[in-house]
């Protein structure tokens, strides 16, 4: 495992909201593309075959391909009705979404098709990349090459091809988490203009549309997206730089960003005509602070970012991870409905306990949609989708609630009075 520092993690002590974000890895060659996910996510069943039915057409060199309408998508959002209830969101994203043979990319996608559910993995464009061919890579501020969480070797290229091709042929998103995750220095992303997150993007693209010229590899199959369309929205490494990236953003078309650190359990707003879906603070059982919603934030305020902690504290602190995720659904599945972000990488950390407890949460929401509840798992993208086509007042009143408040009278009398914007709540557990 490589160590944190050499990912230029920021260093963050017990107890804080740890503002910080890795590039994640991930595992074994996944299951064959005959098997994807099924359940409500899209109008295709669970028998269909993976494979559009269509031609792929090749794009460029033939790195990706246009396969027409990607499989497995919920159906044509509809705006809610006066009265009608918002439904549950949640949103598991990947950073980084490389493979390194630990096996997680996979299991997760295993797991997302047994429940039913949509990610958003967040690729790493180096990820790629051979290092043979790394002074192709020209990163604002660092010199020719650089990178802060290495490369790959050629047989984890090909895994992670492999799986992230079989990821967005289960439906779920294909976003970017940059390239050489720089967090700390001068050459940091936090100082980079708008200009440098140009460069950084249109190199995080090229290195997803031409991995087959990089390489000289043409054995292996296309990806199934064009990346152009397909790419709407990222995170930043450690949840740096923001404010720099907006404006590119929002002229290269993107939807949302995934960047901001700290926030709360409330409905969304746009920044710079751009949604603006930020990890989020959520409660942490047992202390008396609140945490940032991803696994390296976990491990922060328990062993103090050391990867490797004694054994011993793993299974208090499994169960402690998995009950920060379950709190903060419960909070906004039982209050104010708002959506709920969470961020992780493909890591072992602590003996693996933070995937763990994911995959734990992850089942405990799933089971509340399977009882009946309008519990959503979704990407990004698709959420964003769900937002856009509804009215504005009707967004601008679910935003007048506070973290675990419910509304005043009940959600029915709450929705049907949307002209005004405002309206009582009643506290419940913020």
């Amino acid at each position: 495992m490589r160590t944190l520092t050499r990912r230029g993690m920021l260093g963050l002590g017990a107890g804080a909201v740890a503002a910080a974000s890795l590039a994640g890895c991930g595992g074994l060659t996944g299951s064959d593309d005959s098997t994807h996910a099924g359940g409500s996510r899209g109008d295709e069943g669970a028998g269909a075959s993976p494979e559009p039915s269509r031609t792929a057409r090749p794009i460029g060199d033939g790195s990706t391909s246009f396969t027409g309408r990607q499989p497995h998508q919920p159906e044509k959002p509809v705006p809610l009705e006066p009265g009608q209830v918002p439904p549950q969101f949640v949103v598991f994203s990947w950073d980084g979404a490389g493979e390194v043979g630990n096996g997680l990319f996979p299991r997760f996608l295993d797991l997302a098709k047994e429940h039913g559910a949509s990610m958003t993995f967040f690729l790493s464009g180096l990820y790629l990349l051979p290092e043979s061919k790394k002074r192709l890579y020209d990163p604002p501020n660092n010199p020719r090459g650089a990178s802060d969480i290495g490369y790959l070797t050629d047989d984890h290229i090909k895994d992670t091809l492999k799986n992230v091709r079989r990821a967005w042929l289960e439906g779920h998103e294909i976003g970017t988490h940059f390239n050489g995750h720089f967090c700390a220095g001068t050459g940091s992303v936090a100082n980079w203009t708008p200009k440098q997150w140009r460069s950084e993007i249109d190199q995080a693209k090229s290195f997803v549309k031409q991995w087959r010229t990089n390489t000289g590899w043409t054995d292996l199959p296309s990806l199934p997206f064009d990346y152009d369309k397909e790419l709407v929205g990222g995170r930043t490494p450690c949840l740096l730089g923001q404010e720099n990236l907006l404006p590119v953003a929002r002229e290269l078309g993107w939807r949302y960003d995934a960047s901001s650190p700290g926030g709360r359990q409330t409905w969304p707003v746009k920044r710079q005509g751009i949604w603006d879906l930020p990890l989020q603070q959520i409660p942490f059982p047992g202390r008396s602070f609140e945490v940032l919603s991803m696994d390296y934030n976990m491990l922060a305020n328990q062993s103090v970012n050391s990867t490797k902690a004694p054994a011993h504290n793993y299974p208090g602190w499994r169960r402690q991870a998995a009950q920060a995720y379950i709190s903060g659904f419960k909070r906004a599945y039982e209050t104010n409905r708002a959506p709920l972000f969470i961020g992780n990488h493909f890591e072992e950390w602590n003996g693996g306990i933070y995937m763990d407890a994911v995959e734990e949460a992850l089942k405990h929401m799933a089971r509340e949609k399977e009882k009946g509840g309008d519990v959503r798992l979704v990407s990004f993208r698709q959420f964003v989708d769900w937002l856009d086509v509804q009215k504005p007042e009707v967004l601008n009143r679910l935003r007048t609630l506070e973290v675990g408040q419910e509304p005043a009278g009940g959600w029915k009398a709450f929705m049907e009075d949307t002209g005004s914007g405002t309206g009582e709540s009643t506290s419940n557990g913020a």
